[in-house]
């Protein structure tokens, strides 16, 4: 019998079938990200760990598990995990991709379409009774239809944005690592910039304060990727001088965004908690793969859906 840490209670019943299996489940229970010492002390005795994105795998954690044979990251993105430290350590890391494709890319136009024609202000404006008589010159949006949209990032959720772009008849500009429209140019084009692109070295700050000077002074920007994609004081600056008409985030730097946090008192801004992926389905899938790569990983087999370095 092997001992499995799960960090965060999990909806559906995949956890379910660790138990079955004959394995030891140590669930944390609170609706809280594991406090760093306690994941420490845990996972010494542990021989897999299925974890967010909220718990960093690094060096320090691998070598205090010993015993670790695999690590199940319950999102896509791997960002939270030295991938090297964990090849040194011989330790299998898998993830939950293709299964949160839909959910994600479904927010990602959700939130450019409330964007567009500023839902989240208009509707604060009949609550405050500002609904006046009718208007031609009030609570004026921005067209979606027959609009450019630039999608930063031609993976699977890029790739299904375009495919609800399309429906839109949407001019489609795609930049990705391996060419398509460059990224000077995407963003001098678009009405609407979506990010879909992983963290990493080179994508980190990727939207900084040189990129957004390049977006139209009209133009939406949209992330549904990582917060640490877009350099946040640049964003404010942008947003504030009127440099890019807006911005609609489900992901921020920092994470989570403290209430008093200077980005929220920007101008036309919508900002969501980090929600891509809510929906009851998909996150019980997600469960689902992530146990998949668990019961591998302790029978010393190949992960599923494994993640290297």
């Amino acid at each position: 019998m092997a001992r499995v840490l799960v960090t965060r209670t999990l909806p559906g019943d995949g956890l379910a079938r660790l138990a079955a299996a004959g394995h030891e489940v140590d669930l944390w229970q609170e609706d809280a990200p594991m406090p760093r010492a306690e994941l420490l002390a845990r996972v010494a005795t542990a021989d897999g760990l299925l974890c967010m994105l909220t718990d960093a795998v690094d060096d320090e954690l691998l070598s205090a598990a010993p015993r670790l044979k695999v690590v199940a990251n319950c999102a896509v993105g791997t960002d939270n995990i030295d991938l090297d430290a964990a090849d040194r350590h011989g330790v299998a890391v898998g993830n939950t991709p293709g299964v949160l494709t839909d959910a994600t890319a479904d927010l990602a136009f959700a939130l450019l379409l409330a964007a567009a024609r500023a839902l989240p202000a208009t509707a604060q404006a009949v609550r405050d009774g500002r609904w006046g008589s009718w208007s031609p010159t009030a609570f004026l949006g921005h067209d979606v239809t027959g609009a450019t949209l630039g999608i930063v990032g031609g993976g699977r959720i890029g790739q299904a944005v375009a495919r609800r772009a399309a429906g839109f008849d949407m001019t489609v500009l795609t930049n990705t690592s391996r060419g398509g429209t460059p990224l000077p140019e995407l963003l001098e084009r678009s009405d609407f910039v979506s990010l879909h692109v992983p963290l990493t070295d080179s994508t980190h700050h990727l939207i900084d304060a040189g990129a957004l000077a390049r977006m139209r002074p009209n133009a939406i920007l949209v992330n549904t990727a990582r917060g640490a994609v877009v350099d946040t004081a640049a964003l404010i600056d942008a947003l504030h001088a009127g440099t890019i008409g807006g911005a609609a985030l489900d992901v921020t730097d920092p994470e989570p965004l403290p209430p008093d946090h200077a980005l929220l008192a920007a101008p036309n801004l919508i900002v969501l908690p980090h929600v891509g992926s809510a929906t009851t389905a998909t996150r019980a899938r997600m469960t689902d793969l992530s146990v998949d790569n668990v019961l591998a990983g302790l029978a010393g087999e190949p992960l599923p859906h494994a993640v290297t370095s």
